[in-house]
């Protein structure tokens, strides 16, 4: 079988970073879902003192 790939990074807003809407982000995997794609993996990356800059989404789907 062969995948491909879609990666995705997400902005967390706020002053000091580390907040994004989780209503908003399930809506978005929703529709990625809707269209075959399969989340694999998802990490933050850190700003400083443990806030997070951007969250990363890793999704796969069947390539036809």
């Amino acid at each position: 079988m062969k995948w491909e790939y879609k990666t995705l990074k997400l902005a967390a807003s706020g002053f000091l970073g580390g907040k994004f809407d989780e209503k908003e982000l399930d809506e978005f995997m929703n529709q990625l879902g809707q269209q075959g794609w399969e989340l694999v993996s998802s990490f933050d990356t850190n700003q400083s003192h443990g806030s997070t800059r951007d969250i990363v989404v890793i999704f796969k789907r069947a390539k036809n």
